[in-house]
């Protein structure tokens, strides 16, 4: 197969982007007649229509989102590129990629990422958050250089990565009643029982752990809301409607943040925190100064 004409991909990434070739023609100062016929070049190369007409506008099939993704990954790496080669005589610079998990609590992804900007090189941090499963296929296609999760890399993985522990914490109870919370203190953690509760989703091993430590003390909480997001669990909790748990580590941040009340803690279960990277020795400079960030952060 003859190498891919970039010429025609970016016809067809503009035009994609633009929704019409007229405007795409408007944006390269180029006529429709030229637009059209590139377009139609590339789809010859590769045997398949990318788009459908629906009136005047193009709308891409099956196949062309998938060449708009991939174009669009290329013309951004290409834009990367530039800036990187531009800023060359400025000194280093390199991006950090960082994939969060969706149920990861965001306070603690601040407290470790915000260390990146005290590294000598000049840094470009860009973070992209999601579920574990489509963080992994980024992370298989270098779109980003490391995830934060609160799992290790189940066993059988189809992609070659390796977790590395970044450390483990206690969990801490909230309420923003202030005026029960100090009751609730007194005969905690009996006191959850009936309690409205929102819990983390399936998505969490927090929640697991959670119910497993409920049924050993035979505390039945009222279970009202579930989410897989942690940051909207704190914003119900702030508003009064149930009580909440985050891991210990952010127990100061969301006590300032939210403006709740500490009901009691335990240590009987741990929230694990992980990196999970595509190199079993760590060696991008971002990844390495955030691990040993984690271990100051927890060892406090």
């Amino acid at each position: 197969m003859a190498s891919l004409n970039y010429h025609h991909l970016y016809y067809f990434y503009v035009t994609a982007r633009e929704g019409t070739i007229v405007k795409a023609a408007e944006h390269m100062h180029i006529t429709p007649q030229t637009v059209s016929g590139q377009i139609s070049a590339f789809e010859d190369y590769l045997g398949i229509a990318l788009f459908e007409r629906k009136g005047k506008r193009l709308v891409l099939n099956e196949a062309g989102k998938m060449a708009y993704s991939y174009a669009e990954d290329i013309f951004s790496l290409g834009s990367e590129l530039q800036h990187a080669l531009n800023n060359e005589q400025h000194g280093r610079q390199f991006t950090f990629a960082v994939g969060i998990t969706d149920v990861l609590p965001k306070v603690f992804a601040f407290d470790l990422l915000k260390s990146c900007f005290d590294m000598d090189e000049t840094l470009r941090l860009v973070c992209h958050e999601g579920d574990i499963d489509s963080l992994l296929v980024d992370l298989a296609l270098n779109r980003i250089d490391l995830i934060l999760s609160d799992r290790p890399l189940m066993p059988g993985a189809r992609i070659k990565a390796y977790s590395h522990s970044l450390g483990e914490s206690g969990i801490t109870f909230f309420t923003a009643n202030k005026r029960s919370a100090r009751q609730l203190a007194a005969e905690f953690p009996n006191s959850l029982d009936q309690q409205n509760f929102l819990i983390s989703g399936e998505k969490s091993t927090l929640k697991i752990n959670l119910m497993s430590w409920f049924d050993e003390l035979q505390i039945t909480p009222n279970i009202v809301a579930e989410f897989d997001d942690s940051a909207l669990t704190k914003l119900f909790g702030q508003a009064g409607y149930g009580i909440f748990c985050t891991p210990s580590t952010i127990e100061e941040d969301v006590q300032r943040q939210y403006n709740v009340a500490v009901i009691g803690r335990t240590h009987e279960i741990k929230e694990q925190f992980y990196a999970i990277s595509p190199e079993r020795k760590l060696k991008h400079p971002g990844v390495r100064h955030l691990f040993s960030h984690a271990k100051t952060l927890f060892n406090s």
